[in-house]
């Protein structure tokens, strides 16, 4: 590493430019930034050629030492079977720019320079998925005692010793901290729609990643993934291109992504990142603005106005989503591929209704307006507990479960006893129920003599399960037959930090002879089913969306 900051120190000497040597290309950027790529491999995963092994920001190396490199997964030589060759090639385009290409397998990998700019621009392209390890991430491994603040969440140093990692509580990436709380990487994940930056600073120093449209993601606009986690000598910071945690679609090929590594003296970073140039350099799957298009609407109708409205566009090639206006429900979203796309209305994170929509280059797709049909809030119902919304955030604990371990010391009790229709609020209904901690919870609800002449039906949302669960349901004495698992991702993403997998809602067909006509209450037993048997936080689950009785 030493030989490497002197390198670079040299380097900054004559300001903006590229040199090479055997080993590395060494870019100065002429704004106190300079970064070292290999164009050799040591041989083993975590120094491969066309990793980053050195980032020098005003005279200080930021790099982890010893020295494991930044890169994608574990090194461009471990992407796919039996292909261990990468090429590297630097080349100035003009006097202003700097291009590395990166070669592994199917996927080529670029670092842009511009010139008096502290930022190493990127893109990353794939005509085919990594198969060493499923997913594709770029990960910054950059000195956490240099950049020690990042989300709390994600930091994993024992608060008395800097030096010493928390016990693992969890396979190897949930921790435990002496006084019950939980931390993680997994739960510094937020809504894909809701960021477009994260990072981790230190004294008069920030360094960031900045996203552009992540087009070529899969998992839409709600989607949740791991972004950083603080160690003992490191500061990772990961963005996940695609992910196979809790992954509800097929991965994307064949897109260009685009994104930015920015340093600064710890401010947030500007996210209107203008990538236009990328259209000059000759980039592998880049589409410019000319060869894309826009869908707008101005109205829909079957709103409920206490909702936020979002609109999801895919195909098997991009995805995209805008936001809808709150008081009219129009949208635009730009910058589209052409293509025929899935256009999906969501209340919430629910699926409310469905149609297509045609995408063409350099022109603007007006959809004319529509009503909602599928929305079940709609529905009449003796009760309901929680909202048809996609998510279990209104329920116990919900405001907790994407950034804690559910064993966290700060949950409330998962067992809060029987939910009573009328008196209990929807903070007394636990938004997760595993077979093995919170099973067979009850539901008491009060019937007219009317309402129990005949049969109701009982539904209950779900928008994620662990190992198989699936609720069945017994009222009073009558027990329902247990239904077929929903198509689910195989996760456990109940532990660690999402809710958000498959919305499926289960209905249940409860006959006239189930009613107790005698009784005060009418007693809904909910039962986690599974014939898998993980235990504790890891036996089958589920992530309640809603539960209501159709009248």
């Amino acid at each position: 590493m030493l030989g490497s900051l002197v390198a670079c120190a040299a380097a900054m000497v004559s300001g903006f430019g590229l040199t090479e040597s055997d080993d590395y290309y060494t870019i100065d950027t002429g704004a106190d930034l300079v970064f070292q790529v290999r164009r050799t491999d040591l041989g083993h995963t975590t120094t491969s050629a066309g990793g980053i092994n050195s980032i020098v920001y005003k005279g200080v190396e930021y790099m982890e030492e010893p020295g494991r490199d930044s890169h994608i997964n574990s090194g461009f030589d471990w992407l796919y079977t039996n292909t261990t060759e990468v090429t590297v090639n630097a080349v100035a385009v003009g006097s202003d720019i700097i291009k590395i290409t990166v070669v592994g397998g199917q996927l080529t990998h670029y670092y842009i320079v511009k010139k008096n700019e502290a930022k190493i621009y990127m893109g990353t392209h794939w005509s085919l998925m990594t198969t060493v390890k499923t997913g594709i991430r770029f990960l910054f491994r950059l000195n956490a005692n240099l950049l020690p603040d990042g989300p709390p969440e994600g930091d994993v140093r024992d608060p008395t010793d800097w030096t010493v990692e928390l016990p693992h509580i969890e396979s190897a990436d949930v921790f435990g901290l002496p006084n019950g709380e939980t931390r993680s990487k997994h739960y510094t994940n937020k809504r894909m729609m809701d960021w477009k930056y994260f990072g981790a600073t230190g004294t008069n120093v920030g360094m960031w990643i900045v996203r552009a449209t992540h087009e070529g993601g899969s998992g839409g606009p709600f989607y949740r993934s791991t972004q950083v986690q603080t160690r003992p000598d490191t500061q990772e910071l990961t963005y996940i291109l695609n992910y196979e945690h809790t992954q509800t679609e097929d991965f994307r090929t064949g897109n260009l992504w685009a994104y930015t590594f920015v340093v600064n003296d710890g401010a947030a970073p500007a996210t209107d990142v203008d990538y236009s140039f990328y259209g000059d350099l000759d980039l592998v799957g880049y589409v410019p603005s000319s060869g894309r298009g826009a869908v707008y609407g101005f109205w829909f109708g079957g709103r409920r106005y206490s909702q936020v409205y979002t609109l999801g566009f895919r195909n098997s090639d991009a995805q995209y989503w805008a936001k809808a206006n709150i008081y009219t429900g129009g949208f635009m979203a730009a910058g589209m591929r052409p293509g025929t796309y899935e256009m999906t209305v969501f209340s919430d994170e629910y699926e409310v209704y469905t149609s297509s929509v045609v995408v063409t280059a350099g022109e603007t797709t007006v959809v004319g307006s529509f009503t909602i049909t599928e929305d079940p809030a709609f529905d009449s119902a003796i009760f309901r507990i929680g909202d048809w919304d996609g998510t279990p955030l209104e329920y116990r604990n919900g405001d907790k479960v994407n950034s804690m371990h559910p064993s966290d010391v700060r949950m409330q009790s998962w067992t809060p006893g029987p939910f009573v229709v009328g008196s209990s609020t929807d903070r007394d209904f636990p938004c997760y129920m595993w077979k093995d901690i919170n099973n067979h919870f009850e539901v008491l609800f009060k019937m007219t003599e009317g309402q129990m002449e005949t049969g109701h039906t009982v539904r209950i949302g779900i928008t994620a399960t662990h190992a198989g669960g699936r609720p069945s349901i017994k009222v009073n004495e009558w027990e329902s037959a247990i239904p077929a698992s929903p198509v689910q991702p195989k996760s456990r993403s109940l532990t660690t930090g999402s809710y958000r997998a498959n919305n499926a809602m289960l209905t249940y067909d409860v006959p006239a002879t189930a009613w107790n006509t005698t009784a005060e209450y009418q007693v809904l037993t909910i039962i986690v089913q599974s014939g898998k048997k993980p235990v504790g936080y890891l036996s089958p689950g589920i992530s309640i969306d809603c539960v209501d009785l159709l009248a």
